[in-house]
């Protein structure tokens, strides 16, 4: 079993962020696995999604149930080989996992009051200029390799435009070239459940010694339904309920007051037929416990700033915005090879998306390999073990591992 040793890197350099504001001494969280070979030609950069960490692999010591976030997909012998690559996991600033963050203490501050709603903007590009810096530390100049799912295939896309020449592939996993009206709009509805948390205080609620967890738990349960398909979904919960309705009192009874509104209306009543009684407190199905479960979850580990930072870096990504709004022109500077991968039930990123990608770099005769592969899990697909996915993943680094000698 592959063990993993979280590290730290402090920079005292002031960071230049995209929006004008400056970080000016800041920790970066990585992990490595793997060795980086002689010529360090075998160093390959993971990304992280929204909610995910510099923890990409194998397990703590003495911690049997501490998995990294993609670990299906990389140590020994797995799709990326630890045995053949130098593996890299960055946390990224703004996160909570590590890296300097909202609740870090804002060395602006004499008195060591954390950041909390004073923490600047980040954008994707910010990050990957982070991660630039902290691979300079590491003494490695050329990547073979940067990969990423989703926010973080933004980030490996941000990388072979920022960076052209310092990486050789780029893995670009159930991602986008931007996102779309409907997307932004989910991130926002998430962020106003936070910010209208009573519990918020204007991003200032460490100084309260409270957390908005109300607001976490609606965003975490907006943002799972986003993740799955509908035919997961109905296989795994269907309209099951948790536990046997309970009939009225009388016939044709209403709910309490204020279930109304919570159901969406009023009940169907018919004379013959009763209604159940429907409380707002009650969990009736099995996917309302289902996303009950995962917003508490989510609320008791992350935090609330960094939900509304990494969501606006996510709404800000546009590279052909710079370039009004063509992609190909975008992309004429990328130089790396490319692997894109999506999924048919990804609904939140498309396979339309990925292929916006795919024209773009075609366009410019860029050599791009595109699998679309037809699992049914939605979003969510990138995580999972999915045979057929695995296979194009392995196939790829294979070919990259005799590229790179190793």
């Amino acid at each position: 079993m592959l063990i993993a040793v979280p590290q730290t890197m402090h920079f005292a350099e002031p960071l230049a962020l995209t929006s004008g504001a400056s970080i000016r001494a800041y920790d970066l969280s990585y992990e490595t696995y793997g060795q980086l070979n002689a010529d360090r030609s075998n160093a390959v950069l993971v990304c992280h999604a929204l909610n995910a960490s510099h923890h990409v692999a194998g397990i703590y010591a003495g911690q049997t149930k501490s998995e990294g976030w993609w670990d299906s997909m990389i140590g020994p012998g797995k799709p990326v080989d630890t045995n053949r690559f130098f593996v890299i996991g960055v946390n990224n600033l703004g996160s909570c996992f590590g890296s300097t963050g909202p609740m870090h203490a804002n060395p602006d501050h004499a008195d060591g009051r954390v950041y909390g709603a004073d923490f600047p903007v980040v954008t994707v590009e910010d990050w990957v200029k982070a991660q630039a810096l902290l691979l300079d530390r590491l003494g490695i100049q050329t990547l073979a390799a940067v990969m990423g799912g989703s926010l973080g295939g933004m980030q490996a896309l941000g990388w072979a435009l920022q960076y052209p020449e310092r990486l050789r592939h780029a893995v670009v996993i159930a991602s986008a070239p931007n996102l779309t009206a409907e997307n932004i709009a989910f991130n926002e509805v998430a962020r106003r459940a936070i910010v209208t948390d009573p519990d918020f205080h204007g991003g200032n609620f460490y100084q309260h010694s409270v957390v908005p967890k109300r607001g976490l738990r609606i965003a975490r349960m907006i943002g799972h339904i986003t993740y799955l398909s509908d035919d997961v979904m109905n296989e795994k919960f269907g309209r099951q309920q948790k536990d046997a309705p309970t009939l009225p009192a009388a016939r044709g009874s209403l709910p309490p007051e204020g279930a109304l509104a919570a159901r969406g209306g009023p009940l169907p009543l018919d004379a013959g037929v009763a209604t159940y009684k429907y409380s707002t407190q009650d969990v009736e199905f099995q996917i309302e416990s289902y996303l009950r479960y995962q917003g508490d979850k989510f609320a008791d580990y992350f935090d609330a700033n960094t939900y509304l930072l990494i969501t606006r870096a996510l709404d800000y990504f546009d590279p052909a915005r710079a370039h009004g709004g063509s992609l190909t022109r975008a992309l004429a500077q990328a130089q790396a090879k490319f692997l894109l991968v999506s999924f048919v039930t990804d609904w939140r990123f498309a396979p339309a998306r990925s292929r916006e990608i795919v024209k773009a770099l075609l366009d410019n005769q860029r050599d791009v390999s595109y699998a679309e592969i037809d699992a049914p899990h939605g979003h969510d697909a990138f995580l999972l073990d999915d045979p057929r996915y695995h296979s194009v993943v392995r196939a790829y680094f294979n070919n990259m591992a005799q590229e790179v000698g190793v």
